[in-house]
């Protein structure tokens, strides 16, 4: 199987024994408690589950910096994104200590995991706007992303950590829900060798379907991963257990038996689009994916981006045997009226735009929040009825 990233073993951060996991749950409650935000607390999950391998706690001020400023750490680490643990106030806690991570979004705030504190440093603004600048390619508060980052404490909190659980995610969504450990396990079981992974934080429409198969004939795949976001996401999005029916749903009526696994994960989405698609190429290798499918605007947002910007930074900015994983490239999906099928539009140089119906996650949630029946072009009937339901549920409310 392919090598997780770094060469090394996965590093899940959970601890599985029982007793050592009560031990130090009880040791906990004597300890400085800090409440994450929603971003520390995804990086808790990935790193609990294996996904931030070879990571092994939240990064040092001099660690973010060089991420941000060249995708590698001090240490010569490829990475994207900077791993942190920023919070608005440090005065109770100092270098060296034991403290207890809470979980924002769970009730009564249980501890999540326990951090060393290796260092406490300080950013100023202006280091701040420039890591948001670097990761996002925009300063705008506008962007979801930006404000998020920028809407953190300015004190960093840097050192290993122990994972305790894995948030809400096991027990929300028991059947999706997967460790990194988990798919590779499921892939080996399967006997698949290559696997392609398909990124999703919508509900999948006829476009997606039809992705998924082009890459898995093109690349001679035994299987697909559907990994699907179960975090936060932007006002609007559809929720978690929505898409999670209807991916089952297409995936139980469209594809044949042993060729999809589906899955998901505990993280955020940052719409950073070219900076997170190699963020997500490093999770899928860790998975024990050969190639992730990286299409039009993947992980981007607004018009922040460039089509295929998340495409290009593979070739322009990541370092030759950074990544195991390989990419697949794909265009612009659509369906095609001439065909009566959908292709990726590169391969139909005869068509005219008038020649397709073109859908997105955006215009599928426009006509639903309508009232309006998806078009058979766009989606499954047995997807937008599930789609529908909730949309209906939504306007009633």
């Amino acid at each position: 199987m392919i090598n997780v990233h770094g060469g090394g073993e996965l590093t899940p951060l959970l601890i599985n024994d029982a007793d050592q996991r009560q031990k130090y749950s009880t040791e906990a409650e004597s300890m400085p408690k800090v409440l994450l935000n929603s971003s520390a607390l995804a990086n808790v999950v990935m790193l609990g589950a294996g996904y931030f391998t070879p990571l092994t706690g939240f990064m040092n001020q001099s660690d973010c910096l060089k991420v941000c400023e060249s995708m590698t750490t001090d240490q010569g680490l490829f990475w994207p994104i900077p791993v942190m643990n920023c919070v608005h106030d440090a005065r109770n806690l100092s270098v060296g200590q034991k403290i207890a991570l809470c979980d924002p979004h769970q009730p009564d705030h249980p501890v999540i995991a326990i951090q060393t504190l290796e260092a406490i440093e300080t950013f100023s603004e202006s280091e701040m706007h420039a890591m948001a600048e670097s990761i996002f390619a925009t300063g705008d508060s506008e962007h979801p992303g930006v404000a998020n980052f920028l809407q953190q404490g300015r004190y960093c909190l840097s050192g290993p950590c122990q994972v305790l659980n894995l948030s809400y995610f096991e027990n929300e969504f028991p059947d999706t829900f997967r460790t990194a450990g988990q798919i590779r396990q499921e892939i080996e079981q399967r006997g698949w060798q290559t696997v392609v992974a398909f990124q999703t934080r919508n509900p999948m429409h006829r476009a997606h379907e039809a992705l998924c198969k082009m890459a898995q004939q093109q690349l001679g795949a035994d299987g697909i991963l559907v990994h699907m976001l179960l975090g936060k996401l932007k006002p609007g999005d559809i929720p978690a257990k929505v898409r999670d029916a209807a991916i089952r749903k297409m995936v139980e009526c469209y594809f044949p038996d042993n060729t999809v696994m589906i899955a998901g994960y505990g993280f955020d989405m940052l719409y950073a689009g070219p900076r997170e698609a190699v963020l997500h190429a490093i999770f899928r290798q860790n998975c024990g994916c050969t190639h992730l499918i990286v299409g039009r605007d993947h992980a981007g947002v607004g018009d922040y981006y460039g089509p295929f910007d998340a495409q290009e930074i593979f070739s322009t900015q990541v370092p030759a045997g950074a990544l195991d994983i390989e990419i697949f490239n794909a265009d612009h999906t659509a369906y095609s009226k001439k065909l009566n099928k959908v292709v990726m539009m590169r391969d139909a140089p005869d068509h005219t735009m008038d020649d397709y119906v073109l859908v997105s996650g955006t215009k599928m949630r426009e006509i639903l929040s309508n009232g309006k029946a998806l078009p058979l072009e766009i989606a499954r009937p047995e997807v937008a009825a599930i789609i529908a339901q909730y949309y209906q549920q939504e306007n009633n409310s």
